[in-house]
């Protein structure tokens, strides 16, 4: 889905104009929808992550420059994430849902029976079956039973002073980045040509080759190999802008 946002919307919304405002808000409703289901089953109503994730998209369009070579629905990811962050921290420890806490229960009975009877650890994706549950619910759940800790124990000390959980979590890696990177190349691969884009889908997302791809729309694997090569070569120019 594209998030079409006018120039003169953006500049209205910026000067104090609360239609406009409110008229962008609705207008990228999925965007912030999109990055608040990623924050399901941490004890918060959607709703009301919604609500905080509409505050962090507000503070994007009045800070957002026209002379950005990046579209306001990429450059407000990272503003959408970071309030729901800081809300969920300043609101204290997370939460765990009672639906969350039961499948937990169910779960580490599974687990317990499965290594009675089997001597070996059940895999999240044999305890999905089992409960007829997504793998990400699972695992969800299986992260509420961990006790809460703060980054800032130790992990081991010593007389240099130790190593906390900080240390060991930190991997140089920014999330927000992430999901503005995968926001930017869905936007760019919705308006790539319909040939274009049905041959990166096939590619990278269905995992077929040069010569299956050929196959399957009716061409030569010589002018998939090109218009591949073309569409790549293209889209890391966009994205490193």
């Amino acid at each position: 889905m594209l998030y079409e946002n006018s120039i003169e919307n953006i500049i209205k919304a910026q000067n104090g104009d609360e239609v406009a405002m409110s008229q962008m808000v609705e207008n990228n409703n999925g965007l912030i929808w999109s990055v608040v289901k990623r924050f399901k089953d941490r004890g918060y109503e959607l709703e009301d992550l919604y609500q905080i994730g509409a505050i962090g998209f507000i503070k994007s369009v009045k800070k957002f420059d026209m002379n950005y070579e990046v579209k306001l629905s990429t450059y407000a990811v990272p503003y959408i994430i970071g309030e729901i962050k800081r809300f969920m921290r300043d609101d204290g420890s997370i939460k765990v849902s009672r639906g969350l806490k039961e499948l937990a229960v169910k779960i580490r009975e599974i687990q317990e029976k499965y290594m009675r009877e089997r001597g070996k650890e059940i895999t999240i994706t044999e305890i999905a079956k089992e409960l007829k549950t997504s793998k990400e619910e699972v695992a969800a759940a299986l992260d509420s039973l961990n006790p809460m800790i703060s980054i800032y124990d130790k992990v081991y000390s010593d007389e240099e002073g130790g190593i906390g959980y900080i240390d060991k979590i930190s991997n140089g890696i920014d999330e927000s980045e992430q999901i503005t990177n995968r926001v930017s190349i869905k936007s760019i691969i919705d308006n790539l040509e319909e040939r274009e884009r049905e041959i990166i889908l096939l590619r990278y997302y269905k995992n077929k080759t040069q010569m299956e791809v050929a196959k399957i729309l009716g061409i030569s694997q010589v002018q998939v190999s090109r218009i591949e090569k073309r569409v790549l070569s293209s889209m890391k120019m966009k994205l490193a802008i």
